[in-house]
C-alpha cells in the first residue's frame, strides 16, 4: 500500500522538542495545565494500572507523579535530548517501539497535534495496552490561536503562508478513538485563554514549548514589515489594559482497550424499570 506524504518534518519536530529543553521552565503553563488535568483524570480511574508510558516527556514532571502513585514508568519522545533527560526512549507516536501488550495506562501530554499518522498512531497505542488498559491523552486542537492566525493573514495581505498546523476538533478525535479500536472513547475539551501584551511574545512562548511550525511545505521566514504590520493587528484586538487574549483550545482523550471483563452497553429496549420510575424521589 501507498505511504502518505509527511504533513510535519519529522526531523525538525526532533530539533524542536530538543532545542526546548533547557528553558522549557519558563514556558510550561501550557503543559501543565494539560497535565494537571489528565493526572485529575487519572485520580478518578478506580483501578490498578502499574505499568506506564509517558508520551513527550519536555521534563520529568509527568514520570515524577506516575511515580508517587506507585506505577513503575518508561518515557517516549520524540527529541532525543527531551528523551535522555527522562531517561526514556526516542521514538515518534506512530512508530512507537514496544511490544503489544506492553502497558496498563498511556498517557500522552501536549504532542499528538503534530503527528504525521495520528490514527496510525492511536491504533500502535491500543496495540502496546494490555486488554482493560487505558489511554489518556491532551493536546491542542482547532480553534487554538485565532488571534495569531488573524494577525498573520493581515499582515501577508493576499500571499497568505500557513503558519500554524491544522488542528483536529473534538468530534474527529472521538472517530479516531472508535476507528483505532478504543472502547468506551471519550473525546473532550476546554479553552484557555493567555494575555499577551504583544505578538513578539506569544511567539517567544510558542517556540519556547516546541511549537513553532514544522510543516514539511515550510513557511517563508516573517520580515520585518510583515511581523510590524501583524504586531499592530493583534494589537488592535487588545484590552484596555493593553493586553490581548489568545485561546488556546485544549482536547482530551480517553479510550480504553477492549477487553472481555468491560461492561457492555445494555441491549435497547431491556430495561426492567422505567425512567419514571428510577426518577421517582429525587429532585
Amino acid at each position: 500500500m501507498e505511504s502518505r506524504p509527511d504533513i510535519f518534518d519529522r526531523s525538525r519536530r526532533a530539533r524542536q522538542r530538543d532545542r526546548m529543553v533547557p528553558g522549557f521552565a519558563d514556558h510550561d503553563f501550557l503543559y501543565r495545565a494539560m497535565l494537571d488535568e489528565l493526572l485529575d483524570r487519572l485520580r478518578d480511574v478506580q483501578r490498578d494500572l502499574p505499568e506506564a508510558l509517558v508520551i513527550g516527556c519536555p521534563d520529568d514532571s509527568a514520570k515524577a507523579a506516575l511515580e508517587a502513585m506507585g506505577k513503575r514508568v518508561a518515557c517516549v519522545d520524540a527529541g532525543f535530548l527531551a528523551a535522555q533527560a527522562a531517561r526514556g526512549v526516542q521514538a515518534d507516536e506512530d512508530a512507537l517501539p514496544f511490544a503489544d501488550d506492553s502497558f496498563n495506562l498511556i498517557l500522552a501530554c501536549g504532542t499528538l497535534d503534530s503527528v504525521n499518522d495520528l490514527p496510525g498512531a492511536l491504533i500502535l497505542m491500543r496495540r502496546i495496552l494490555r486488554p482493560d488498559g487505558l489511554l489518556l491523552a491532551a493536546f491542542s486542537g482547532a480553534g487554538s490561536l485565532p488571534r495569531l492566525k488573524s494577525a498573520l493573514l493581515a499582515a501577508e495581505d493576499d500571499r497568505p503562508a500557513q503558519h500554524v498546523h491544522p488542528q483536529v476538533d473534538v468530534r474527529s478525535a472521538g472517530d479516531l478513538l472508535s476507528r483505532a479500536g478504543f472502547a468506551m472513547p471519550v473525546a473532550d475539551g476546554e479553552t484557555l485563554t493567555i494575555r499577551y501584551g504583544d505578538i513578539v511574545r506569544l511567539m517567544h512562548d510558542l517556540r519556547g514549548m516546541g511549537a513553532g511550525n514544522i510543516l514539511t511545505t515550510g513557511a517563508p521566514a516573517l520580515t520585518r514589515d510583515i511581523l510590524m504590520r501583524a504586531a499592530a493587528h493583534f494589537a488592535q484586538a487588545a484590552d484596555a489594559d493593553g493586553r490581548t487574549g489568545e485561546q488556546m483550545a485544549i482536547l482530551y482523550l480517553s479510550g480504553w482497550k477492549p477487553d472481555p471483563s468491560q461492561a457492555k452497553p445494555a441491549r435497547r429496549g431491556s430495561a426492567t424499570v422505567s425512567l419514571a420510575d428510577a426518577l421517582k424521589g429525587k429532585g
